[in-house]
């Protein structure tokens, strides 16, 4: 469905992204982990068009979005994007900042796939309310009905529970997954996190200095680290794993 195919990207003469190959099913949820600076977000914004690639290519649905002769503007290629700071319209209200990218549908359309958004992220009676009046948690799940609604089979997610408290992260966290995979929807969540990741992901990508180290599952990240780095990140997290993933 989305094959990225030895990517490089740089910023001012620095390169931040050296041979980036990412390969996603349909269905698929993912999650890009490493530290600051790694490089993370910018694999999202290449994917997602707000940026232009050095080299390779990234081909979506068999059709190809950059290369270094070609590039999709961001409005045409159909991916959902959710960011950190919700990107919510303060002047629009829930109900229109969750239709606002199929405003032009006919009503009987909205008001259908408003109902179902508002009842799928257990936003009811929140409809009129403004950003300014909800909770961090409730913005962020205005954001992802916003990208569900649109209907894309790809939603992209830039480090979107860093400032959410954790208790109510867990619960966020849990309800989403369940949302993507009854809807089948491919996922690529970027997280400096180790248990968001393990608890999101069917595939974790370290990144490390602008270089995939390993792409595998959690089960594997665990037990079979292909660095020292990943084994200490990891390691230190042996309880996520047994109550998460092998439980």
């Amino acid at each position: 469905m989305l094959n990225i195919n030895n990517i490089s990207k740089s910023f001012d003469n620095k390169q931040i992204l050296k041979n980036i190959s990412l390969e996603l099913a349909q269905g698929e949820i993912i999650s890009i982990l490493g530290q600051s600076g790694s490089g993370k977000s910018t694999i999202l914004n290449l994917i997602a068009g707000f940026e232009e690639l050095d080299c390779g290519s990234i081909t979506y649905k068999q059709k190809l979005l950059s290369s270094q002769r070609t590039f999709v503007e961001p409005q045409n290629r159909d991916i959902g994007f959710v960011f950190q700071n919700y990107a919510l319209f303060p002047h629009l209200n829930v109900k229109q900042n969750i239709l606002f990218g199929i405003d032009k549908e006919p009503k009987s359309t909205k008001a259908r796939v408003l109902h179902e958004m508002i009842e799928l992220l257990g936003l009811e009676g929140k409809e009129d309310q403004y950003p300014h009046q909800l909770s961090g948690g409730q913005q962020q799940r205005v954001a992802i009905a916003r990208s569900i609604a649109k209907g894309s089979d790809i939603i992209l997610f830039d480090e979107v529970f860093s400032s959410i408290d954790s208790i109510l992260k867990l619960r966020l966290i849990t309800q989403i997954k369940r949302i993507l995979k009854e809807r089948n929807i491919t996922a690529i969540f970027v997280t400096h996190s180790p248990r968001e990741a393990v608890m999101l992901s069917d595939k974790i990508a370290y990144i490390e200095n602008g270089q995939i180290l390993q792409y595998d599952t959690p089960k594997n990240l665990n037990q079979n680290p292909a660095s020292q780095s990943i084994s200490n990140l990891f390691g230190d997290n042996s309880f996520i794993f047994s109550k998460v993933q092998f439980h």
